[in-house]
């Protein structure tokens, strides 16, 4: 009878544990993006020239602590793989989603998005960004070949089922990868004209990172991957950016036509959603 009693008691601890920490994965999200947020504000490199002091721009002088926040999300999400406990972890979570019947959404579909929106939307009411148009369009779409070209290998490449069983591409997550790298531009954009303007698209990544838990579609090592991938795809856009931007402007005399479209794809279970951006010289 004490064994069972003992047992029981264990469980219900461990229950309690992982209902407190779903309840706080928000809290732990908004953290870390707050972090983030300081640590990149360190970055700026302010130099005295006699009486002037000039500020480095951190898209000409890359440094790698702006790698540190999105790799350390990434590693925490690879490290499942390699630590039985995270596994271990990611099922509870799971087991408690599915115990509590949280209610299902097909929001996360769409808040992926809202922060480029957002931006976009600012611009024409009047609250000007740091880039204009065609410069900030060139960045949005730079991040978002970036992340591509890194999650959707990985998918392949790793092979891990999703929690709803529908394939094997649940890591790292594509929704949590597109919604921290349009909420990181959002950032980058509005962070010098209003601070607080420039956070507001973080809670709408991580209510689609959450509702991809939700929703049984990922683990929560897969969005906690995503969002790195996301952060660090619009920090490299952002570097690669000046590069870019040489070398259309190399080729201004040529004529070319540019289009900026969402995109959906459907393979079998699985819907993929994006921004596309061509340009034809």
């Amino acid at each position: 009878m004490k064994i069972f009693n003992k047992t029981i008691y264990s469980n219900f601890s461990i229950n309690a544990m992982i209902i407190n920490i779903i309840n706080k994965i928000p809290v732990l999200f908004f953290m870390l993006v707050c972090n983030l947020a300081l640590a990149q504000d360190s970055l700026t490199v302010s130099e005295k020239i006699g009486d002037t002091i000039a500020v480095q721009k951190p898209e000409n002088n890359f440094s790698y602590k702006r790698l540190i926040a999105p790799t350390s999300l990434i590693s925490i999400g690879a490290m499942s793989f390699a630590i039985p406990k995270m596994k271990e972890f990611d099922a509870g979570v799971r087991k408690e989603v599915k115990d509590h019947n949280l209610h299902n959404s097909t929001l996360d579909n769409y808040t992926q998005f809202i922060p480029a929106v957002m931006v976009y939307g600012f611009n024409i009411s009047g609250l000007k960004g740091k880039h204009n148009l065609r410069e900030r369009t060139i960045i949005l779409a730079t991040s978002q070949l970036i992340s591509t070209a890194i999650v959707i290998p990985s998918k392949y490449l790793i092979g891990e089922e999703r929690p709803d069983k529908s394939n094997n591409m649940s890591f790292p997550s594509g929704h949590a990868a597109i919604a921290f790298s349009t909420a990181q531009f959002m950032y980058r954009e509005y962070r010098d004209s209003n601070y607080w303007l420039s956070l507001s698209g973080y809670p709408f990544a991580i209510f689609t990172s959450v509702y991809r838990v939700i929703n049984n579609k990922h683990w929560v090592t897969d969005v906690v991957a995503g969002a790195g991938v996301g952060i660090l795809s619009t920090e490299l856009a952002y570097w690669l950016f000046p590069k870019i931007n040489m070398f259309l402007s190399a080729n201004k005399n040529k004529k070319s036509v540019s289009m900026l479209a969402p995109l959906y794809q459907k393979n079998g279970h699985s819907n993929t959603f994006g921004i596309n951006y061509q340009i034809t010289f």
